[in-house]
Order: C-alpha cells, then structure tokens, then sequence
C-alpha cells in the first residue's frame, strides 16, 4: 500500500492548485484525505483560500472535518453555512462527535439537526450532551455492544454475525446484568480464541474497572495511561453502562492540554485562529501586555526607592538584572514542577509540605551555589569584595523565595478557580522582580550608606 505524502506536502500541493485555479484537481485530492487532515490544511490557509477549500469539501465529511478544527476556524466556517448544510454535515457522524459539534452550533440550528435525526439518535446525543463536555460523559460514545455473562461465545458471535457490524475502535464487548449494570469486559481475542461452548462469565475480564461518567477528563487520561487502556466503559451512580471511552478520544484530550499548557504559558488561547484579523489578535493580546506593564511599573517603583543608592554607587546598576534573572529561572522551573504536578493529580495534603521542603531545599542549594561563583566573579571583575558579597546574599535570598513562590502561587490560583499555567508566570515574574530588586539594592543602601 503506498504511504500517504505528509500534510506539509498536501499544504503546498493544495495551495497550488488553488493559486492555479485547479479546483477539480484540488477536489479530489482535498476529498481523499483524512478529515483531519483536510482539517489541518483548512488551519493553515488565509481566510480567502480556506473559503476556496471549503466549497469543494464533500458534504459526507464535512461534519468529521469541522470536528476536527479549533474553535475559532470552525466557528469562522460554521457562519458561512446555510442550516441545510449543517443538517446535511451531521448526518452519519458518531454520537460523541456530533456532540461535541452541537455544542458550537447555535441553538436554533442545534434543536434543527436534533429533529432531524431519528428517536434512538436523538436520545443518546443528549445523553452525551447532559455532561460537562471535559467529563467522562463527555467524552464517550454512547454507540456499544452489550452480552449477559449467562450465554455462550457461540452465541455472541452469532449476534455480532447478525448485527453485521460493530462500532469503530471496539476491542471488548461490555457484559451486563439484567439492569445493565456492568459486570465485567469480553475481550474480542478471548472471543476468537477460546471455546465457543464456553460462557461469557467464564471468559470476562473483571479487571477492566469502569470510570463513572462525571469523572473529569484529565483523570480519564490519568486512568488510560496507567491502566494502559485501549477503552472503557462509561457507568453512572447506578453501575449502569452509559458508554464507552476509547484511546482516541483520550489522545484529543491529551493533544487539548498539551496547546493549552503552551499557549497560557503567554496569555494566549490555543483556539486562536492564526489567520485571524489584525485587529482582533491585537487586542486579544493586548490584555496580558498590559497585566505585564503593570507589574514592570511595580518592579520600577521598587528601584526607584533606591535612587540615592544607585547615584552613588554606579555599580550596583550594572549587575542590577542578574538577581531577578536568576530568580525567574529558578522560580520558573519550581512553577513548572508544581503546575504539571497539580495536572496530574500528583500533589495532596499528605505530601504538600515535604514536596514545599524540597523546593525550598534546593532553591536555597542553588542559591548558595551560585552566589559563591557569582560572588568570585564580580570580585575579580570590579575588585570590589563587598559588591561580590552583596549580590550574592541578594542571590540566595531571591532564589529562596522564588522557590517558595513558584510551589505557593500555582496551588494558590488552583484555589482561587484561576489557570495556573495561564497566570502562574506572570505573578511569579513580578514576585522575582520585586524581592530581587529589594534585596540587591537594599543590601547595598545597608553596605555604602
């Protein structure tokens, strides 16, 4: 079978063809891939060719692709069409998708794509849609493939037989009591593998646990990563199957957070279209510049306090950025730790003080390690002792304390309901900032005045 050509070559190949004007050609190449291919060209293209692309997308994938599209590209899209084009782009999608797509849509055209579909369809779509969409409930995929353990594997293939197919990514069967509470999972390998004459109850695994429908999706990824899942089932308070998770929705999940992290780390949000306008990402931007000018005027103000010093003693305004530079890599690497512990659920009461030790521990490690070099090194440049001593007091002191603050401020927003990777960095620079600023210039007003 021939490979695929990477979506960087389908990119420059598309926009080609559309520059060109080869819009058959760009039709049979657009509906031959994947939608989420389709759905990364549709990203990386100027607002005008996307529009160009996505007329000659195939109304049979056009529901999977906008599935696919960060919020911002897909709302951008979903503007553009008609309610007969939305109707028309749900039709045959899994239930979890169009759950996930219904969310988006507003909600006159959502109650007109629920209409359209039959009573069974309806009913589990809004099964999925009455849980958070960062759940468990969220996630699944109500579409499954239930046994009671009392029937032969004999039995159960002749269904699945009949039945004619089974839902994608399924690689157990749930088997359920009478109240379709779960009791255990048939694998289809033991269903192949082992005698047809046996039962299900004699072949089920029981060590698959289920994951109860409100549990919150970081969790769900924790669970499949550490239990190594390839799916599981969904229960409510009742034991009750509701649906299954598989490893492809936990991978979204996983893909989600991992933007979310990068892009919070600069205020901004993983949705953002790249081709958006001028004029809108500036001022989406624009906010956190401003957060950050604030605490710049903070650290400002501080310094000025020291202004007799620093006329002084000219020297001190020379090294004066070394303190608070070492302190925001050390606090950062501290924040860093601590924002991704806190993620995966790493960090409790039990173990919170001894995890804050050994920051501390090591910020202070760090700092009396550094101040020693630093602390040399000024001396042999400016022959001056007490500058070297100065500074690197300043250091150690400033490296303490960003410790403290990059484990303190993380759990400090978590409880206040504030991203800690989207406001972590920022309280942390001006605390860095603030402490070093004080520390070098105060030691130094002590010292030579």
């Amino acid at each position: 079978m021939e490979a695929r050509e990477p979506t960087k070559d389908n990119l420059e190949m598309m926009r080609q063809q559309l520059d060109g004007g080869r819009m058959r050609s760009a039709r049979v190449m657009a509906n031959s891939l994947h939608p989420s291919e389709v759905a990364r060209l549709l990203e990386s293209l100027p607002r005008k060719k996307r529009a160009m692309l996505w007329e000659i997308v195939d109304s049979d994938i056009e529901g999977d692709v906008l599935v696919e599209l960060s919020d911002e590209v897909r709302d951008g899209l979903i503007e553009g069409m008609q309610t007969a084009d939305l109707i028309a782009a749900a039709e045959g999608m899994e239930v979890d998708d169009l759950a996930d797509l219904l969310i988006d849509l507003p909600e006159a055209v959502t109650q007109e794509v629920l209409q359209s579909l039959d009573k069974q369809d309806r009913d589990r779509v809004q099964q999925v849609l009455a849980y958070d969409e960062e759940s468990a409930g969220g996630l699944m995929n109500v579409d499954i493939v239930t046994v009671r353990p009392d029937v032969t594997l004999e039995v159960v293939a002749r269904y699945l037989r009949a039945v004619g197919e089974i839902p994608d990514g399924t690689d157990a069967i749930f088997v359920v009591n009478r109240d379709d509470g779960y009791i255990g999972s048939l694998f289809l390998s033991r269903l192949l593998t082992s005698d047809p004459d046996e039962i299900v109850a004699n072949v089920m695994s029981t060590d698959t646990m289920p994951i109860h429908a409100n549990t919150p999706s970081t969790q769900v990824v924790w669970e499949f990563e550490n239990r190594d899942l390839l799916s599981a089932p969904v229960v409510d308070d009742e034991f009750r199957v509701l649906g299954r998770i598989t490893v492809d929705d936990v991978v979204d999940v996983i893909r989600d957070e991992a933007e979310h992290s990068l892009m919070s780390a600069a205020g901004l949000d993983e949705e953002e279209d790249m081709f958006a306008p001028v004029f809108k990402s500036a001022g989406r931007r624009a906010l956190w510049l401003g957060v950050n000018l604030a605490t710049a005027f903070l650290a400002a103000a501080v310094v000025e306090q020291f202004q007799t010093t620093l006329d002084a003693i000219v020297l001190l305004a020379v090294l004066m950025p070394v303190v608070p530079s070492m302190g925001g890599v050390a606090g950062t690497q501290s924040l860093t730790i601590i924002t991704r512990a806190i993620a995966l659920g790493q960090i409790s009461k039990d173990n919170a003080m001894g995890i804050m030790r050994k920051e501390l521990m090591v910020g202070l490690l760090n700092g009396v390690g550094w101040a020693i070099i630093v602390s040399i090194f000024t001396f042999l440049w400016f022959e001056e002792w007490k500058i070297g001593g100065i500074i690197g007091a300043a250091m150690i002191i400033n490296m303490f304390v960003a410790a403290l603050a990059g484990f303190s401020i993380p759990l400090i927003l978590k409880r206040l309901n504030i991203d800690p990777a989207l406001a972590g960095g920022v309280v942390l620079t001006t605390v860095t900032d603030v402490i070093g600023y004080a520390a070098f210039l105060g030691l130094g007003a002590a010292v030579y005045l």
